[in-house]
């Protein structure tokens, strides 16, 4: 079951944190990966050796995903590296906590292109070298809006989470009939180096685990087995929809 063998992805922001966990699932399932970062040139290529020791193609691939022109070029070597792409994850991201007072339209705007821009751009260029039956899945998060969470001090944050639900949604009416789903995951609270200054606070991190039935954190590795099961064949009935993987954040 979830049987990726002769697939090939990409995962981007995948050098570390949830990105890591994701492209090595998909490698642990048969999937050729290639593993884009945008500074950490030396934990990427980590990952490539890991993916590798799980008998998985797997190069690096260097990208700002909010530069357009890089995301071509990123996307020029997966072709020339790959053939096609049947997987893509949009995992790269990034938050900053800060009251509305306090954020900066230079904040803003980076959390924005980042975060919804830069999926934006990848599904553009994707979706030129993806074959009929391709996957697509955005990584969004529990504080997209709609679901009734909401942490404050991560205002812009929510927004370009809330985006990316939207755009998955547009995206799979869209791409249905070129046979690819579109779907997207929305962690909760995940321990990643992302969230180490908000865990770090003993009051919020009690605070926090007393939302979760499960009892626990998440890991990246629980992300990527739902990534796994969005980019399998069983999976192919499924699109434009977002899983939250919460530990049951959601149902309290």
């Amino acid at each position: 079951m979830f049987n990726l063998k002769g697939k090939k992805a990409l995962v981007t922001g995948a050098s570390r944190g949830i990105g890591r966990g994701i492209a090595l699932s998909l490698a642990k399932a048969g999937a050729s990966v290639a593993v884009n970062y945008h500074s950490k040139v030396e934990e990427a290529e980590t990952v490539v050796v890991e993916v590798k020791k799980l008998d998985g193609d797997s190069f690096s691939v260097q990208a700002d995903v909010s530069n357009k022109e890089q995301v071509v070029k990123m996307f020029e070597e997966v072709k020339n590296k790959f053939g096609h792409l049947n997987i893509l994850v949009n995992n790269a991201g990034v938050v900053y906590m800060n009251p509305i007072d306090k954020i900066t339209e230079e904040e803003w705007d980076k959390v924005l292109n980042i975060n919804l821009k830069g999926q934006f751009f990848c599904v553009q260029e994707a979706i030129k070298i993806m074959p009929f039956g391709g996957k697509i899945i955005n990584i969004s998060s529990i504080a997209s809006g709609g679901v009734g969470v909401g942490f404050g001090n991560i205002v812009h944050y929510a927004a370009s989470k809330g985006g990316v639900i939207a755009m998955v949604e547009d995206l799979a009416i869209e791409l249905g009939p070129r046979g690819i789903n579109v779907n997207a995951i929305g962690p909760g609270v995940i321990e990643t180096d992302m969230t180490t200054v908000i865990l770090a606070d003993e009051k919020t991190k009690i605070g926090m685990l007393t939302r979760i039935p499960k009892g626990r954190f998440g890991k990246a590795e629980d992300i990527g087995a739902a990534a796994v099961f969005l980019a399998s064949d069983e999976a192919d009935y499924i699109t434009g929809t977002v899983i939250y993987v919460d530990g049951g954040w959601l149902s309290q």
